[in-house]
């Protein structure tokens, strides 16, 4: 008796102890996790406020009212010239390109989300888009510089325009599809059940329903192109003076910064790092101020 009293006590304490073991060993590795993802959050924001330590540093160096009103000049005039032509390229640029990308990438996305999601063709488009999403954007700008620009004879600035709305429109197409799957069925079903054809309940239930998440997805997608080079350098090339004109070589901010910043000289040097953080300032705003945009449309 006294035998088997002690076999059921060493048994209930080697249980115990196997259970304590067991969440010890739980408790760290859970602390051996947090610490890993811990110093890999910080070593992700250290280089990241050290880039924008050594931009805002440098950048601010080479800020002067010239940069916003005055077109390219030569080097030796150490009180002249700005990158005026530049920033209005790449607005232009920007702008056309964006135009020509984002209604397709939205239609693309509308049609794979609602008709093509259960068809091979859908599927096919679907994953073709996730690829291009993930092309270096250099060889967007060889396929465009093959069919644009060697043809005709010349860089161009409707070359450049249409490269950056290649570049967007599988971005806008996935991220309008994956924000319309979030819509559950059961609305568009309460919008049939009223009488409403198909081509309403998408623009009036469904896209407003996503608006948010579509409108977000869209604003990275311009964040993303308006600081594309490579494209730009085998399409638009670039322009030393102030512009317009889309059938010749049309100036833009990142080429400029890119050769700026490989020159001997410190001028040219200081005004691409100036410029670099402008565009980073700016794209940052534009995120913000869209993001507040949408906390006021969405609790309005």
């Amino acid at each position: 008796m006294n035998g088997r009293l002690y076999e059921k006590i060493k048994e209930l304490f080697s249980g115990f102890a196997g259970k304590n073991n067991y969440r010890m060993r739980r408790k760290i590795k859970g602390r051996l996790m947090f610490f890993l993802s811990f110093l890999a959050a910080f070593v992700g924001v250290t280089c990241l406020f050290s880039i924008l330590y050594s931009l805002i540093k440098t950048g601010l160096a080479g800020m002067s009212l010239a940069l916003f009103t005055d077109d390219a000049a030569p080097p030796w005039l150490e009180n002249e010239g700005g990158m005026r032509h530049a920033f209005i390229g790449q607005l232009i640029l920007t702008g056309v390109g964006s135009l020509i990308g984002i209604p397709v990438g939205v239609l693309g996305g509308v049609y794979l989300a609602e008709y093509g999601n259960r068809s091979r063709f859908g599927k096919i488009v679907s994953g073709l888009a996730d690829v291009s999403v993930s092309v270096p954007t250099i060889i967007v700008g060889t396929f465009v510089y093959s069919f644009l620009v060697q043809p005709f004879g010349g860089f161009n600035g409707w070359a450049g325009a249409i490269a950056l709305a290649i570049i967007i429109l599988p971005l806008v197409m996935r991220t309008t599809e994956d924000a319309l799957r979030l819509i559950p069925w059961t609305m568009r079903e309460a919008a049939f059940a009223l009488g409403a054809p198909y081509y309403k309940v998408i623009n009036d239930v469904v896209l407003k329903s996503a608006f948010s998440a579509v409108f977000t997805g869209v604003s990275l997608a311009v964040s993303r192109i308006a600081g594309e080079t490579a494209p730009l350098l085998f399409t638009s090339f670039n322009n030393n003076y102030l512009s317009a004109d889309m059938s010749a070589p049309m100036p833009s901010l990142t080429v400029t910064v890119f050769q700026y910043a490989g020159s001997p000289y410190e001028k040219w040097v200081l005004s691409a790092w100036a410029s670099a953080l402008v565009m980073t300032v700016f794209i940052l705003l534009l995120n913000v101020i869209l993001k507040r945009m949408m906390k006021r449309r969405k609790f309005s």
